[in-house]
């Protein structure tokens, strides 16, 4: 084929004679000049897929491929079993070979079964001898698909008739094997056409199938990130170990503001930061929170119920006293007379403790326990003036050193005045 373009200045040296005669003088090429020129001709469906199986044919050599690549161009469709009137010349150029690569290729197809060299034709009248023209077996145009498998039909010998009985009547069908196998249609493609019966409008096959989004990722999308770019990310994250959804949760707060999200979030796939165990965290700690939050609504409720009661603790040392607003707790001990005030979240522990039974709603016996608690808090309180100061054997000793430490700094007083 030609592919220089004619009348370009320093061109006409460089290709072959042959052609450069050919477009000089388009009247005067030969029939397998033309025949060369395989883009002038369009060649039908059936021949394209038949050098479609011959060059992916298995089971013999390279050469022999090429050379039935190049028989099934020549061989006419409608008469593949017919002569394939092409001369050796033709044959080589179209199969790319030597003339001897030419003959070994033909012995390996004549091995193989897919072509018949028959002898020279002779014509004894004339005492001429014609040409020897090579012919495709059956084997090589079902191979190629010039013609339809024969369908083997396969005799049954005293086969068990299967009896079915209609719904509607009461006919009863011999079925045999032979039915049975009639039931299916015959195939009439090969594992060796490969590419060429490949559906061309693939929907759910297809490498890149045009799925949905995962929900958290498609908040991606007005950032400037296209479907098969998150897609690709998606892939790329799963080689580096990491999940997209947890890289954009963990660094999405900062993602929304960057300048480039798309080169940030590829700089993210490519860190050691382990998202997931962020991620996780996180949603840890919001459980938690979440978990805290309800709890003290419960407990809250629960301490508005009990609102204005007195309760004590198992041991019987302690008295808790909710208020009648429900918004603080008084304690008090058998031993102290003074109330204290819970402080923080005490209704969460209070409803622990209510629940764990450690504590319980005070009786009438429990209250008199605490009585003497009471007086003694309602008693008058007497302050240190009123005591009466008494001279003890070690208030003396401590105010003779006192005494002696004073004395040592009494001269030193004077000379300094």
């Amino acid at each position: 084929m030609s592919i220089a373009q004619h009348l370009v200045a320093g061109e006409e040296g460089l290709r072959p004679a042959s052609f450069e005669a050919s477009d000089a003088n388009p009247s005067a090429t030969s029939g397998d000049a033309v025949a060369l020129n395989s883009d002038s001709v369009n060649l039908p469906w059936v021949i394209l897929r038949a050098v479609h199986r011959a060059s992916r044919l298995h089971g013999v050599p390279a050469r022999a491929r090429s050379l039935l690549a190049a028989l099934a161009r020549t061989v006419d469709a409608s008469n593949p079993y017919g002569c394939i009137f092409a001369r050796r010349e033709l044959l080589t150029e179209r199969a790319m070979q030597s003339e001897r690569t030419f003959y070994r290729s033909l012995d390996d197809l004549e091995a193989a079964g897919l072509i018949d060299r028959r002898p020279q034709r002779r014509y004894v009248e004339a005492g001429l001898f014609g040409r020897a023209y090579l012919h495709l077996t059956e084997r090589a145009a079902v191979i190629l698909g010039l013609v339809e498998e024969p369908v083997r039909v396969v005799e049954v010998i005293d086969a068990p008739q299967v009896k079915i009985e209609s719904s509607s009547s009461n006919a009863v069908v011999p079925q045999t094997a032979a039915h049975a196998a009639e039931a299916f249609p015959h195939r009439s493609a090969t594992l060796a056409d490969g590419g060429i019966y490949k559906d061309l409008c693939p929907t759910a096959f297809q490498k890149r199938q045009p799925g949905q989004l995962p929900a958290d990722l498609q908040r991606l999308c007005p950032l400037g990130f296209r479907k098969f770019l998150i897609f690709k990310l998606m892939r790329e994250a799963r080689k580096q170990g990491k999940r997209l959804s947890d890289v954009v949760e963990a660094t999405w707060e900062h993602l929304k503001k960057a300048d480039r999200p798309i080169c940030y979030l590829q700089a993210l796939l490519r860190s050691t930061a382990d998202f997931e165990f962020q991620v996780r965290s996180r949603d840890a700690e919001r459980d938690a929170s979440r978990a805290a939050a309800a709890e003290q609504e419960t407990a809250e409720a629960l301490v508005a119920q009990f609102a204005g009661q007195s309760f004590v603790d198992t041991n019987g040392e302690h008295k808790l006293v909710v208020d009648a607003d429900g918004m603080s707790l008084s304690v008090y001990s058998v031993e102290e007379g003074v109330a204290r005030r819970e402080a923080g979240a005490w209704q969460t522990r209070f409803a622990k403790a209510l629940r764990a039974g450690q504590i319980r709603v005070a009786t009438a016996a429990d209250l008199d326990a605490f009585a003497p608690t009471r007086r003694q808090i309602n008693a008058p309180f007497r302050t240190a003036a009123d005591i009466p100061r008494v001279a003890t054997a070690a208030v003396t000793d401590h105010l003779a050193l006192l005494r002696g430490a004073l004395s040592r700094f009494a001269p030193a007083r004077a000379r300094v005045v």
